[in-house]
Parts: C-alpha cells; sequence; structure tokens
C-alpha cells in the first residue's frame, strides 16, 4: 500500500496449463441478432504456462511461456526482471503462497538480489493479486475462443496479445474499499474455520 519512494511495485503470478484447443469446426462469426458461436468439441494440442509481472504503476506486462511450471521458471522471470528493471530500483513483489516462490533456490537467488522484496498475499486469497485481471482479459479477449493446431500458435497468440497490451497499458484500478475487501476476506476465513 506504502512502497518506498522510485520503488517499482510488480503482481507476479502464472497461469497454468494454457491448453491449445483446436476446434473440430469453426466458430459462426457475431453478426446482428446472434452471438459468435463454437463447438463443444475440440482437440487438445498441449498447453503452457504464463509467467507474468503486472507493473501496478503503469500497467505494463512483462510475460514469458515454458512448457513446465516449476521454480527454475519462476527463476527466469526474476532473472529476466532484474535485467530489464534498473539496477537502482528496489522490486517489490505481491505474489501468492505457491510453493515455487518459496523453494531454497528461490530463496537463494533473492538473498544474492536483495532490491528483491516478496510480499505473500493471504492464504487463498491469491484473486487480490491484480495480475489476475491481465490473466482474465488475456483469456476473454484471446484464448478463449482461439484455435490453437500447437502450442506454439498459442505462445505466439499470447506473446502477440501481451505485445499490442503493452503498447497502451493502463493501471487496473481497485474500485471497492479495502475496508469491504478485508470485511470479505475475514468472513471467509471465519467460514473456513468453523467446524462443520
Amino acid at each position: 500500500m506504502n512502497p518506498p519512494e522510485k520503488a517499482v511495485v510488480l503482481c507476479v503470478d502464472e497461469k497454468t496449463q494454457i491448453q491449445a484447443l483446436d476446434r473440430t469446426q469453426s466458430g459462426l462469426p457475431m453478426k446482428k441478432g446472434r452471438c459468435g458461436t463454437m463447438t463443444h468439441d475440440y482437440k487438445q494440442n498441449g498447453t503452457t504456462s504464463l509467467f507474468a509481472a503486472l507493473n501496478l504503476l503503469d500497467g505494463a506486462v512483462i510475460g514469458e511461456c515454458h512448457s513446465r511450471h516449476r521454480h527454475q521458471e519462476f527463476l527466469k522471470l526474476l532473472r529476466r526482471l532484474d535485467r530489464e528493471i534498473p539496477k537502482g530500483q528496489a522490486l517489490h513483489l505481491i505474489l501468492d503462497n505457491y510453493a515455487t516462490h518459496k523453494h531454497p533456490e528461490v530463496k537463494k537467488w533473492l538473498k544474492k538480489h536483495p532490491r528483491f522484496k516478496l510480499h505473500f498475499t493471504p492464504t487463498s486469497s491469491s484473486w487480490l493479486n491484480l495480475v489476475e485481471r491481465v490473466f482474465s482479459e488475456l483469456t476473454r479477449n484471446r484464448i478463449r475462443r482461439g484455435v490453437f493446431h500447437n502450442v506454439p500458435e498459442l505462445i505466439d497468440a499470447i506473446d502477440q496479445y501481451l505485445n499490442t497490451y503493452n503498447e497502451n497499458p493502463k493501471p487496473f484500478v481497485w474500485t471497492a474499499k479495502v475496508e469491504d475487501i478485508l470485511r470479505k476476506v475475514s468472513k471467509c476465513k471465519a467460514i473456513l474455520e468453523t467446524v462443520h
């Protein structure tokens, strides 16, 4: 909520198992009086995982796809952030509690790179991380109705989407009050802690 002056705040997460789906028939386009269509059956041609960092201030996204979802791939994203963001700036990363983010190799790397500070969302609250909005937009606007004959086609589509998105990025702004969000989180926590 109050980052140090000149610090960069990045919302970081992974969208895993994005499927390269090939529809059995082409969908019909939207026209007046009819929404776009797509078949219910498909052929699955593999998956990819998108590792992404959303700059909280300007809305720009740094993202890369990998075939696996392990600490090694997460470290590749951290190294990229280290290369692309000027050395004089502290990096505050907002992440969920996924084990990949707390792997011993990641902790070892972070000790050697003290400008990185990690902030974890509460357990089961990764939706609080604004990078999830980018994933939602990507899914809705590019992936859901897409036809991908192979994983490289899917990765190209994701890369094109992110490049276009970054031409005119806009920061996401919470419209809910912080107090309302925290009240809902505590209510959910109380429900989870209730013995049934």
